[in-house]
């Protein structure tokens, strides 16, 4: 007993710091039902509540004492709630009231029929109001935005004033102002628990700072400066480890196969390729060119994506890699994802290699079987040395004799399941893959970190000019008087809807609707229509008349933002464009333009156009546009989570961060060539943080 109590009157331990992998119910002052809530931020450890940053800060430089809160100004300012109430006005809107005050003065703040506050909002809370100051019987601010900092008055003046103010993303049940208070009750202690994955060496290299710092000025900054340098060590981490898992898929795809050949350039079909060529070609195609030629030269296999605008000339540029393939005794392949294309190719081929007395054979699937037989037959036979088609190439059946070069046109269009399959056709191809969807640099490198890229900006000579104009609802009589007139010159048009029916929830003209409205006004014209619930044979038939030039108006959704190429449409009339993100606006804006006359987008908005329309008029340069959108939209929006590898990056900002991109880029190589699996003790911590962030890329490390 006395030993009992021997025991019982000693001093109690001081309570250990919480693991990085404690449940978040077992933290203190959280339990099972905040935990819950948790639950529905994503927040399941402390590790996850260490990470879970703040959406933005508040700055108390920024902070206008309240005498100084001037009539007619937008201000930021904190005080203590001294008085509140709700009044009625004469017409029944409800405006909750409430007067704060500082060292300086008092402040009347009114919020219009939000009357929930009072029972929200209570005497002795600090506030931070921000919000237009007008006068009304005094100074009165309406605020936009209302965060209750403390809920005593207590030194809630000191956790403003001199220090930035963390506001995190919060949920029902868990205030920001809740998340903050636990964070810094928790901080010093989850801090002592993290370990620093990155090579000391590296992190100087790069001038990042040390983890635990990072996240102690992410979550406790005493400046803007400070926030954001934390803020760009965590965005380099999730940088790295995507790099990590791209750089590794790479070397996983060529690992226990053959090296790529290195072929010889014999000029013996390039020179008089290059000497028949009726244009000369742009200084970016050379780039792309050379590039290529490098590769392709070398032993190393080429994976290599081209990018390119509408009509900067890629497939010129395809073909000369052909063409190298074929120098060397071996076979091509072009895949393209619609007939329509494939047929579209083969055509543009056969006029580039004419002089060479050389003609593409193409294979597709509505072809009898007949046909396809003896396609393939000369195909496995090497007598067709050149070959264009589409899924029709990827079958069992169809076998090549020696395929050098696999090039997959719209590579977004096909899974990498099918990809890999016209790949597997040949002993090592080198593979190019070509998209007319531009995609900023920045984003490219995170996205297709394991692919070497090559762009082309410039588009050739001899191509007419698209103008871009914004027009209204009022305008529509004088937009349809101007597609007559094009139509009436023996041009055509095509007029984009978003919508293929009427829809009760959204009110915006549909595609059926609009193309018996246009028969309807234009009845000396041929009007077409295609959309997505058409069968694929219908869509590429009515597609022909227009390429043709039987269908004068056509009538469409977006399924011909990846369309063939109509010289003679020299009109793009998109309904409904602030739907659209600005990336592809321009795709459909480039379904014209492909021949010399000069051609005209007109955007038609509903209401007051956007100013963003306004800068797609202005520029015709679709890498500059996709930068737009990128900051427009941000990076989940445009690739979405699966594209982006399961993880949609959060501390990175792009295209701000290209730079850091670029960086983790070649670290993630640099680290990879020296330890392929990261199996060095010294490596294992951020081999097992990249497992966190990517877990199903665990089989990319399992053997080296």
């Amino acid at each position: 007993m006395a030993g009992e109590r021997r025991r019982a009157a000693a001093p109690a331990a001081a309570p250990a710091a919480p693991r990085l992998d404690t449940p978040i119910g077992f933290l203190k002052g959280v339990g099972p039902r905040r935990a819950d809530a948790f639950a529905r931020l994503g927040i399941a450890t402390a590790r996850d509540l260490l990470h879970h940053l703040p959406l933005r800060y508040l700055d108390a430089s920024t902070v206008t004492p309240i005498a100084l809160a001037e009539v007619g100004c937008e201000v930021a300012c904190v005080g203590t709630v001294v008085s509140k109430g709700v009044v009625p006005t004469r017409k029944g809107l409800r405006i909750f009231h409430a007067v704060i005050r500082d060292a300086s003065g008092l402040l009347e703040c009114v919020w219009p029929g939000q009357a929930f506050l009072d029972r929200t909002i209570v005497v002795g809370q600090t506030l931070l109001v921000s919000g237009p100051v007008r006068f009304f019987h005094g100074r009165q601010l309406t605020p936009k935005e209302t965060i209750v900092v403390a809920d005593g008055e207590g030194d809630a003046g000191a956790m403003v004033h001199g220090a930035v103010l963390p506001v995190y993303p919060a949920t029902e049940g868990l205030s920001h102002k809740l998340i903050r208070v636990l964070i810094e009750q928790h901080l010093d202690g989850l801090l002592e628990a993290v370990e620093e994955p990155l090579p000391r060496a590296l992190r100087e290299r790069r001038g990042l700072l040390p983890l635990p710092e990072a996240l102690r000025a992410i979550h406790r900054p005493a400046s803007l400066k400070e926030a954001e340098e934390g803020r760009r060590r965590l965005a380099y981490d999730e940088l790295l480890d995507l790099q990590l898992m791209l750089a590794r898929a790479r070397l996983l795809a060529t690992a226990g196969r053959p090296q790529g050949r290195a072929l010889q350039r014999t000029g013996e079909l390039l020179e008089p390729f290059r000497a028949a060529l009726p244009w000369a070609l742009t200084g970016d195609q050379e780039q792309a060119i050379t590039e290529i030629t490098a590769d392709m030269t070398s032993p190393r296999r080429m994976h290599r994506l081209l990018m390119g605008d509408v009509g900067t000339g890629k497939t010129a540029v395809a073909a000369h890699a052909m063409l190298l393939a074929l120098e060397n005794g071996l076979q091509a392949a072009l895949l393209a994802p619609t007939e329509l294309l494939a047929e579209q190719h083969a055509r543009t081929l056969t006029a580039l290699l004419a002089p060479l007395a050389l003609q593409p054979l193409l294979l597709l699937g509505r072809q009898t079987p007949k046909e396809k037989a003896e396609i393939r037959r000369r195909i496995a036979t090497g007598a067709a040395r050149l070959v264009v088609g589409t899924h029709a190439l990827l079958t069992e059946s169809t076998t090549f004799q020696t395929l050098g070069l696999a090039v997959i046109d719209e590579q977004h269009r096909f899974g990498v399941e099918q990809r890999a399959a016209l790949v597997a056709k040949g002993t090592a191809p080198d593979v190019l893959l070509l998209s007319a969807t531009p995609i900023p640099r920045s984003l490219a490198l995170t996205t297709f970190g394991d692919l070497d890229m090559s762009i082309i900006r410039e588009r050739p000579p001899g191509r007419g000019v698209i103008r871009t104009a914004v027009r209204t609802e009022s305008q529509r009589e004088g937009v349809y008087e101007f597609v007559e007139r094009e139509c009436l010159t023996g041009r055509q048009a095509y007029v984009v809807l978003p919508l293929i029916d009427e829809s009760e929830k959204a009110d915006l003209r549909a595609a059926v609707t609009m193309a018996e409205a246009l028969r309807a006004r234009f009845p000396s014209f041929e009007v077409g229509l295609v959309h997505g619930r058409l069968s694929t044979d219908e869509r590429d038939t009515v597609m022909r008349k227009f390429r043709d030039g039987t269908v004068h108006v056509l009538v469409a959704t977006t399924v011909i933002e990846v369309g063939i190429d109509v010289p003679n449409a020299t009109v793009m009339l998109i309904e409904h464009p602030e739907r659209f993100g600005l990336a592809q606006l321009h795709q459909l804006r480039g379904r014209v333009g492909r021949g010399a006359e000069d051609s005209y987008c007109i955007l038609l908005a509903e209401g007051r156009p956007p100013r963003r329309l306004q800068a797609l008029a202005k520029t015709s340069d679709g890498f500059e546009i996709a930068e737009l959108d990128l900051r427009e939209r941000g990076m989940g929006e445009l690739i979405g989570v699966r594209q982006s590898g399961g993880v949609v990056l959060r501390q990175a900002r792009l295209p701000d961060d290209e730079a850091l991109a670029a960086d983790a880029r070649r670290d993630a190589r640099a680290i990879l060539e020296r330890d392929p699996v990261l199996r060095r003790p010294e490596l294992q911590p951020l081999r097992e943080r990249a497992l966190r962030r990517f877990p199903r890329a665990d089989e990319l490390f399992r053997t080296g």
